[in-house]
């Protein structure tokens, strides 16, 4: 049993830096960041971009996963201090030991001259632990995703992989800030980490946590039908999960969110189901969480969501999140779109379903009605005979919004389209499928003639705009470019290299 709704009161209760504390009398919109800094003088977490894009607000939360910790980069800038409630948070300061030795990582970073102006290291320090943390020998493509979320200003990188080659030849640290995976890549769980554990097990609660503050309101419920009944109760009030995005409102539009119905604490939500019949995947399932699965069963989709956002982000925002969000360049929905996944609705009322591609009636609009929340995302099973591929076209290879994203999914049979899922983003008001091409693929022999139809097709299929982005000429010329280069992959007679992979998307 955990502490009863009594004692919590109107408290924020977290480890932080291994010392539990209680918060009350802040904004419940307030940025974690805003609270280490302003309240606890934890100035070495930095704000750089107050939008999560530049890492210099990196740190690692901790929750219980089994008989240990589960541990986690986040940034900072971008998640709301109430959502941390019973986790553990850590911040660059807990890194040094307890009489003052630099942890291994942090030696790794002075050797390897790896911190110039020093804005960004606290990040990339953090970003680092988070790695020492899940993997003991790690490739050199497991640290440039390990770091994608941090920007260096003064291109210092090489030096800072190779500290991040460098932390695990030194000796380890000790008691929690050990690394816990052992040589043969297994997990261990020492007991300063088991005792943390059980401190926040203390933390748990059995109950909704409610937490209000100068008009503003954060509530947190435990099961589905609680959920459902805060939804029907405060049908005004936002919904949110990572806060990837909403964040942003707060940091950068100013908005007051007044009310606010967190989904993160359901632990129903945080659930994936496997079955003959395809994937569950819940509403607060975390993007880093629903990889794994989305990757063995799809895994020519890796590269997208490998490149969707960054570590840290990934860490915070759900694949059911992105969905509800309903952004015409959600990287997402286009690959969801493709798989003909569908979207669980549930209220008071009951639950229904909504094919993907009939959820957004209209830009940044859903099919959702008040009192309703998005429950789960369902993914059929994979057919045979299924071409799959996903190609995001950005200006920044990491970590960038995209200027298209395109997701092709044709089925096969005795080289005819038995069927066509196109999604696309970034070319309309909504993410959204190309019906036109698909009907032009679909009964026909899948040849180079045919794709070239379908190619042009794809061009013309779509009224995209002009924005910082990309022209709307250009967004066309790679759709059309997009449906080649997927014909190229998968008849067998080439292999795209990165070069001519940019020569076909211009």
């Amino acid at each position: 049993m955990g502490p009863s709704r009594e004692l919590m009161g109107d408290k924020i209760r977290f480890v932080l830096n291994g010392e539990p504390i209680e918060v009350t009398g802040v904004s419940p919109q307030a940025t974690l960041l805003e609270f280490l800094r302003d309240e606890r003088r934890l100035t070495g977490t930095k704000e750089g971009c107050a939008e999560g894009d530049c890492g210099a607000c990196t740190v690692v939360v901790a929750q219980r996963h089994g008989d240990g910790l589960a541990w986690k980069p986040i940034n900072a800038c971008i998640r709301l201090l109430p959502s941390v409630d019973g986790k553990a948070v850590f911040t660059v300061e807990s890194l040094k030991s307890d009489d003052g030795a630099l942890h291994p990582l942090q030696k790794a970073l002075v050797e390897c001259h790896a911190s110039q102006c020093g804005f960004c290291t606290p990040g990339f320090a953090m970003s680092l632990f988070g790695l020492y943390k899940s993997a003991r020998t790690p490739s050199t493509t497991d640290i440039h995703d390990a770091l994608s979320g941090n920007l260096c200003r003064c291109t210092g990188y090489r030096p800072i992989v190779d500290a991040a080659k460098r932390m695990y030849a030194l000796p380890p640290a000790q008691g929690w800030r050990a690394p816990g995976i052992a040589e043969d890549g297994t997990r261990v769980i020492g007991d300063d980490e088991k005792r943390m554990a059980a401190q926040l097990a203390t933390l748990a609660r059995d109950d909704s946590f409610e937490y209000a503050h100068d008009g503003g309101r954060w509530s947190a419920p435990r099961t589905p039908d609680a959920l459902a009944r805060a939804c029907a109760d405060r049908p005004d009030a936002r919904i949110v999960a990572g806060t990837t995005d909403v964040g942003l409102w707060v940091t950068k539009e100013l908005r007051d969110l007044v009310d606010m119905i967190y989904v993160g604490d359901v632990e129903a939500l945080t659930a994936i189901h496997e079955t003959t019949d395809g994937i569950e995947i819940g509403a607060a399932v975390t993007l880093t969480d629903a990889m794994p699965i989305l990757d063995r069963h799809f895994p020519e989709l890796h590269e997208a969501w490998q490149r969707f956002a960054s570590v840290p982000i990934r860490n915070s925002a759900t694949l059911a999140g992105n969905v509800a969000n309903g952004s015409p360049i959600g990287d997402s929905m286009p690959a969801l779109l493709a798989l003909d996944a569908r979207v669980v609705l549930r209220s008071v009322r009951g639950e229904r379903e909504v094919p993907l591609d009939r959820f957004y009636p209209g830009y940044r609009k859903t099919a959702l009605v008040p009192g309703e929340f998005v429950s789960a995302i369902r993914i059929p099973a994979r057919t045979e005979g299924v071409l799959l591929r996903a190609y995001k076209i950005s200006k920044r290879y990491d970590q960038d919004i995209s200027s298209v994203f395109a997701c092709f999914a044709l089925a096969i049979e005795t080289g005819v389209v038995r069927s066509a899922r196109i999604g696309c983003g970034g070319v309309a008001a909504t993410p959204v499928r190309a019906r036109k091409t698909e009907a032009v693929l679909e009964g026909a022999r899948w040849d180079d003639a045919q794709a070239e139809r379908a190619a042009q097709t794809l061009h013309d299929e779509f009224v995209p705009i002009d924005d910082m982005r990309a022209t709307a000429g250009y967004r066309r010329n790679v759709l059309a470019n997009l449906m080649r280069r997927f014909r190229l992959e998968t008849s067998g007679s080439k292999t795209i290299t990165r070069v001519e992979a940019l020569v076909l998307q211009t």
